[in-house]
């Protein structure tokens, strides 16, 4: 057993939560000292483990209430919606920060995000000895092999979406001009 001041300090949460999730009944300790203060099980300790899991994954707590009495199918389904959410809230943060580099239109501006953009990722590729030539090929070649993720990366590097059209339609112009090399002939 465990008091409820050596479990908060355990799992480096204040009392004040645990006081919190007993009073909404997420986590009630099964045991109280002669003194009445809360006593928690081994058990007990898990689901407070647990919850704190679901919590750091930001579902809210009604939701981890009923997730912790479903089967575990219901757990991993939760989880998945949340990361749609996050994909979703990413995907709405990144245009609002698209957007406002845009109007700024400044490299302080962009170095002060500290993302990786269309001149540090160009930079990395020359320096990695990559000529204009092997940049179009490799626009090409992702292009062809997975558009909709082409279409992210250019996204993530916060190019304009004119210009992100102009690189997927010369890409395109290219993989069509180039047909796959098929790695089994192992033709020059």
């Amino acid at each position: 057993m465990e008091s409820i001041g050596s479990l908060a300090k355990r799992f480096g949460i204040a009392r004040s939560t645990l006081l919190h999730y007993d009073r909404i009944g997420l986590l009630v300790p099964s045991e109280r000292s002669k003194s009445g203060y809360r006593l928690y099980t081994a058990a007990e300790a898990l689901r407070l483990e647990r919850i704190l899991e679901l919590r750091k994954a930001g579902l809210a707590l009604d939701g981890i209430r009923d997730l912790l009495e479903a089967e575990h199918g219901a757990v991993q389904q939760a989880l998945t919606l949340r990361l749609g959410e996050i994909n979703t809230d990413i995907e709405r943060l990144r245009e609002q920060q698209r957007f406002i580099l845009g109007v700024l239109r400044s490299p302080e501006a962009q170095a002060f995000v500290g993302i990786m953009n269309k001149k540090h990722w160009t930079d990395l590729l020359r320096a990695s000895g990559f000529s204009e030539q092997d940049m179009v090929r490799w626009h090409g070649e992702f292009e062809r092999s997975s558009p909709d993720r082409h279409q992210a990366f250019l996204e993530f590097l916060c190019i304009p979406v004119q210009e992100i059209e102009g690189i997927r339609n010369w890409a395109r112009r290219w993989a069509r001009r180039n047909p796959p090399c098929d790695p089994a002939q192992n033709t020059p």
